[in-house]
């Protein structure tokens, strides 16, 4: 659940225009930059008169030369499309190709390319491509925008998220952060406990220290002490040399117990010293040590239960739960799926250099239906495997797992690949199947879901185009748990 900046392009980005907002006759081309690279010496001296007549900035090239051009910032490029080298271009220009003869290879990617143009264009369909092509870049460059202060927008740290009590865990991390106080996160696996330690050393007066990590259920009993004790030299068969301890890395910085439940009863009582105390002993050392960290401490399992059946010590749980707040699992929060699927696809889309761009509704859908057993960490996983994948600028169904497929279609998403096809292709390789009953609950559910965040959750508009009554509405996202959920307004 990261939230990196998006790396620049490699070419200046195409600069908003105001389109088509411009005076009766004037061009959607003055002032604009092009270049033409055709090998066709004097078709290219007939487009770059008919460009420049439109009051362009026109540079024009048979492609010998390509390699030292790419890198200026042109905003529009139309190129012929045999010209080896064109595909560097891609990612900065606005891309427009010539019409390719019968046979003719491409050497520009078909999804890259905005418009083609005929050879023996003139100047009112040169005007008309070029303009339509312009509008449409500038409705992705917006959209663009637009995502990214979406998840600005609900972003705390590396945390992504719109739902109302994620919001809320968010909310009460960040009035403690810039304290002292011991904070203890609970929630399942892969919910983002790490990270949201990580948060709240970042908005602390700590940041600039070291923040530390130590899974205790990773380690036996008799390392995980010298582990975060540290020892010294002859402590025990193999301790050839002093070590410093994880307190002692930490100090005057923050540290993560992640797992604390799986520590031992004696560790325990040590942990509780160091809490109350601050002060500490390294194994095979009586003299005590005195640090400052503030102490984050997680568990995937309930710390209360833990203390009934006595497997915890109560005064240590009294001593690590001054604010607890516990993350939910990525399943009770449906309306953060589409907003992490989006990221982690930006995100590694842009770690591997693969050009998909976005994530077809079927795909979506197959995501929603999956129940996430490892919470966000399984999605981030999920859509790094599915980007490598991808073979075009759309992640698509077949780019996700065999077994996303196949739970999705199971959890009854078989309605939602847009009449036949998609999802239910996998029937075929099913060997059962959900009573029909229970699979056509999965289509309902995402279709009511789908049409109150296009309604910005107006009941009202989104009865209206589903055609039901309000009354029928409310039951259904009773029955789907759906009334909780936010949408953004439209």
């Amino acid at each position: 659940m990261s939230n990196p900046e998006d790396p620049g392009p490699t070419h200046a980005p195409l600069a908003p225009r105001p389109w088509p907002h411009r005076g009766a006759g004037d061009s959607p081309l003055r002032g604009r930059s092009v270049l033409v690279v055709e090998p066709d010496g004097a078709n290219a001296a007939r487009l770059a008169d008919l460009l420049a007549a439109e009051g362009a900035d026109v540079c024009q090239t048979d492609g010998r030369d390509l390699a030292g051009r790419v890198d200026e910032a042109w905003e529009i490029a139309l190129v012929a499309p045999q010209v080896p080298g064109t595909a560097a271009l891609v990612g900065g220009p606005l891309l427009l190709s010539l019409a390719p003869r019968p046979g003719e290879p491409l050497e520009l990617p078909p999804e890259q390319v905005f418009a083609y143009l005929a050879r023996d264009a003139d100047a009112p369909a040169l005007r008309h491509a070029l303009g339509r092509a312009l509008e449409q870049r500038g409705l992705a460059d917006e959209n663009a925008v637009l995502r990214r202060r979406l998840v600005e927008r609900y972003a705390f740290g590396r945390i992504v998220t719109r739902d109302p009590a994620m919001q809320s865990v968010l909310a009460t991390v960040e009035s403690v952060a810039d304290t002292h106080a011991t904070v203890l996160l609970l929630g399942e696996s892969g919910t983002g406990k790490t990270l949201l330690a990580r948060a709240i050393h970042h908005r602390s007066e700590r940041a600039d220290a070291p923040f530390v990590v130590v899974n205790c259920g990773a380690l036996p009993p008799t390392l995980l002490e010298s582990e975060l004790f540290g020892h010294v030299r002859g402590a025990f068969s193999g301790a050839v040399r002093d070590r410093m301890g994880r307190f002692a890395q930490a100090d005057e910085g923050t540290l993560l117990l992640d797992e604390i439940n799986s520590a031992s009863p004696d560790l325990q009582v040590k942990l509780l010293r160091v809490l109350q105390d601050r002060t500490f002993e390294r194994v095979g050392d009586g003299a005590p040590q005195r640090v400052d960290v503030r102490v984050v401490a997680a568990s995937n399992s309930d710390l209360q239960a833990e203390v009934a059946a006595g497997r915890f010590r109560e005064d240590l749980y009294w001593r690590i739960d001054v604010v607890a707040v516990e993350l939910p699992p990525l399943r009770e929060r449906p309306g953060d799926l589409p907003l992490l699927a989006e990221h982690f696809l930006r995100r590694f889309a842009a770690e591997y250099g693969k050009g998909v761009a976005r994530i077809h509704p079927d795909a979506l859908s197959v995501l929603a239906a999956c129940a996430w057993p490892g919470n966000v960490r399984q999605l981030a996983n999920a859509l790094e495997r599915a980007v490598l994948m991808a073979k075009g600028e759309v992640l698509l169904p077949a780019d996700l797992a065999p077994e996303l497929q196949e739970e999705a279609v199971l959890a009854g998403a078989l309605g939602s690949a847009g009449g036949g096809g998609g999802l239910l292709q996998g029937l075929e390789n099913l060997t059962r199947l959900p009573p029909l009953r229970q699979a056509l609950e999965g289509p309902e559910r995402q279709i009511i879901l789908r049409a109150l965040e296009l309604c910005g959750g107006s009941r009202r508009d989104t009865a209206r185009m589903l055609a039901i009554n309000r009354t029928t509405l409310f039951n259904k996202m009773r029955k789907y748990d759906l009334l909780d959920l936010t949408f953004e307004p439209r």
